[in-house]
């Protein structure tokens, strides 16, 4: 028994008449009385009294119809469904941001696919980028937004940020008036740092450690704008990339490059390999690569 058969049943028992549902569905009447007929020797019982042209169901027949109503209507209503994925007027998509990178870098996206897909419904999660590489490799998350790099082994990867980080210190700082920094001339500093789960964290002071010595840490916060004012209040420095840098007020702050070593900032749009993607998600992949990737060549 097939969908297909059930289909037929049911037309020919609304219109009592094979004729006249084979002309509905726009197959011959051999077509529909043969596959009835097969439908029949299967349940092993006639469906339908034929009466000269005219048919009408059997007892066996009238059951049939009352169950296969609702199987044809859940079948169409599912295939209905499915199309409307498929054409994205509807779905929804759970994508996991740093709240960093989410206020720099996705809001104008979001919204950007918002007006384009109105029915596609966006759930975000604000979480250290720990977090959300973990939640996306355990199915928590479709799609993350987090700082590189990242094993590539387990996900599919989009990099759409490569900076690197600039020193921020006070305006009464020493340092306030030099064109560049060293790693090592910070030793003695305290550091305002992000917090444990956020990449940075480790990044930083891996970086210290490599240049010599163990960093600080005075301070640590889940926010860059609250990392900022500590700074500006004299309670620290701090390193942050420069998208950020640039978005701040310099009233109070000296933001200087960093060498010796540069350290590098990338920002990559994770997903996990060999898991299914809905249409909305694959589709929200491509087109925030799109939206982003104009915005990285401007």
């Amino acid at each position: 028994m097939d969908i297909r058969q059930l289909q037929y049943f049911v037309r020919a028992a609304e219109l009592n008449s094979f004729s006249r549902a084979a002309e509905s569905l726009f197959i011959t009447q051999p077509t529909i009385s043969k596959m009835i007929r097969n439908l029949e020797e299967e349940l092993g019982a006639s469906l339908f009294y034929r009466e000269g042209k005219s048919i009408r169901l059997t007892d066996a027949g009238e059951i049939l119809l009352s169950k296969a109503q609702n199987i044809v209507e859940s079948v169409g209503s599912l295939s209905s469904e499915l199309d409307s994925l498929r054409n994205l007027r509807r779905g929804h998509i759970r994508i996991g941001l740093p709240p960093m990178v989410g206020a720099s870098f996705f809001p104008a996206v979001i919204g950007e696919f918002h007006r384009k897909y109105p029915e596609v419904t966006i759930r975000l999660h604000e979480d250290g980028a720990r977090k959300v590489e973990n939640d996306v490799e355990t199915g928590l998350l479709d799609i993350g937004a987090i700082v590189l790099p990242v094993d590539t082994a387990k996900f599919h990867c989009y990099t759409f940020v490569e900076e690197k980080l600039e020193l921020l210190v006070p305006l009464s700082h020493p340092l306030a008036h030099a064109k560049v920094v060293t790693l090592k001339e910070l030793e003695n500093e305290e550091f305002v740092l992000f917090r444990e789960d956020f990449a940075l964290h480790d990044l930083i002071i891996g970086e210290c450690v490599k240049a010599g010595f163990q960093p600080k840490v005075v301070y640590e916060s889940s926010q860059w704008d609250l990392i900022s004012r500590m700074v500006a209040a004299g309670m620290g420095i701090a390193l942050l990339p420069e998208t950020i840098c640039r978005s701040m007020d310099r009233t109070h702050l000296a933001i200087i490059p960093l060498v010796e070593p540069v350290i590098p900032w990338q920002l990559g749009m994770i997903w996990r390999r060999g898991r299914y993607l809905s249409f909305a998600a694959r589709e929200w992949i491509d087109f925030a690569k799109r939206v982003l990737g104009e915005r990285h060549r401007q």
